[in-house]
């Protein structure tokens, strides 16, 4: 039972070290994409926030 526990800690750990530069890379682009589509709305005259 103690093997599993520390199994599934280690799996967890090791997900969490691979996940933090991946993930960490993948928030910004999504973050600058999505700051880049609200300017190019803003400059060609659309409403950027509708409803």
């Amino acid at each position: 039972m103690l093997w599993i526990i520390a199994a599934v800690l280690f799996g967890l750990w090791l997900l969490g070290v691979l996940t933090a530069y991946t993930l960490n890379g993948l928030i910004h682009i999504l973050l600058v994409i999505a700051i880049v589509i609200v300017i190019v709305r803003l400059v060609s005259g659309k409403k950027v926030f509708t409803r």
